[in-house]
């Protein structure tokens, strides 16, 4: 169990540094050692990854508590809230043996863009990386959107996270379709993202270019694009309380839906031309309840925006990817799972409304799942 200091580091958080915060550890519960295994391969037996022996928050000896130490210095600078979106608030971890004059990696994980799979199929840098949302790993398998042909990549395991992409836009606008943006030129102040590279633009300009303009055009017509880090950064609420904002197009909804439905502001739902596009691109069309979000008059459809899947090259060793499995069972209570979903190990493997998996999984995870009961 996390202490009380670092469920508190956990709940301040953003989503960027929960991607790999599950490494960070602390306390001091007693357990056995890990057990078995090649060391020195750096791959521990299944039986000690998988819960037979249970490890401690933080492994006994020196080495680890250097190891801690460093990482809390790199998730303070990473996570300085002073830092843009698309400035330096990504992480590498590298498993690997600094027994020597030079280090020699084993095991390379990131967090970040969408785009890094180039370099995970190329085996440049890193083996395994962690992406927001299941969506885009797909184009990436697929070779459709960003990607220009498929790469080998495949899933490891996918942390649930229940979420949608809405757009947002009030009814003074006019604006009721996607087509209406364009036809209509209306200068709008939306409200988006301020990482060039961010997932959510990927989607809009990709949902944009069904009718032949870009979100840039907003700005041509007389509109202004209100850039915000989060989607609960208070550039975006402040705004959006005093009547300030046309539309927000953005995930993350469970943190400014509510605040932009009580300003005014309703959905736009695509066409079913659009949708069948979208889902093309990997884009699922899935339904944004009344039930969560009360103040909807009904049901509406939307664009999927679910899931973060770890991944791999395809060549990543069978059992590697067996023992990662193994390592988030192992330290499922370290790990900081959303609100509201199943937040399990087990679930990662399974196809669940917050674990979309359109991209097969590795043959290792495949087999992990398999042999614990955990088949999808």
């Amino acid at each position: 169990m996390l202490t009380k200091g670092a469920r508190r580091e956990v709940r301040r958080a953003p989503a960027n540094f929960q991607n790999v915060i599950a490494v960070s550890t602390s306390g001091t519960r007693r357990s056995a050692k890990p057990r078995g295994g090649n060391t020195k391969r750096g791959i521990l037996s299944p039986r000690s990854l998988c819960g037979d022996a249970a490890m401690e928050p933080l492994p006994k000896g020196a080495n680890f508590i250097r190891a801690k130490t460093l990482w809390e210095i790199g998730l303070h600078l990473a996570g300085n809230p002073a830092t843009p979106y698309g400035g330096n608030r990504d992480m590498v971890i590298t498993v690997g043996s600094g027994a020597g004059a030079a280090f020699r990696p084993w095991l390379r994980l990131a967090t970040g863009s969408a785009i890094l799979a180039e370099q995970v199929a190329a085996g440049d840098g890193f083996d395994l990386a962690f992406v927001n949302p299941s969506a885009l790993l797909t184009q990436a398998y697929r070779g459709v959107g960003l990607f220009r042909a498929p790469l080998p990549v495949r899933i490891v395991a996918v942390y649930p996270s229940w979420d949608r992409f809405v757009f947002m836009v009030h009814p003074r606008t006019g604006i009721r379709s996607l087509a209406d943006i364009k036809a209509k030129r209306y200068p709008l102040r939306v409200s988006v993202r301020e990482d060039l590279t961010h997932s959510t633009l990927v989607l809009i300009d990709q949902a944009f270019a069904l009718h032949g303009f870009a979100l840039k055009d907003i700005e041509s017509w007389g509109g202004r694009l209100v850039l915000c880090g989060g989607p609960s950064d208070v550039r975006r609420l402040a705004p959006l309380a005093r009547g300030e904002l046309d539309a927000v197009f953005d995930e993350g909804i469970k943190v400014w839906l509510d605040e932009a439905l009580a300003a005014g502001l309703a959905p736009i739902e695509l066409e079913p031309a659009e949708f069948d596009a979208m889902a093309r691109l990997g884009w699922r069309k899935v339904s944004l309840p009344q039930a969560r979000f009360p103040r909807l008059l009904r049901d509406v459809d939307a664009l999927d925006f679910s899931g973060w899947p770890i991944y791999a090259n395809a060549s990543l060793p069978e059992q590697t990817a067996y023992d990662i499995c193994g390592a988030l069972a192992a330290r499922e209570a370290e790990i900081p799972w959303e609100k509201g979903t199943d937040g399990s190990a087990s679930h990662m493997g399974r196809e669940r409304d917050s674990t979309p998996m359109d991209v097969p999984l590795h043959p290792g995870a495949e087999r992990w799942y398999r042999e614990h009961g955990h088949e999808s």
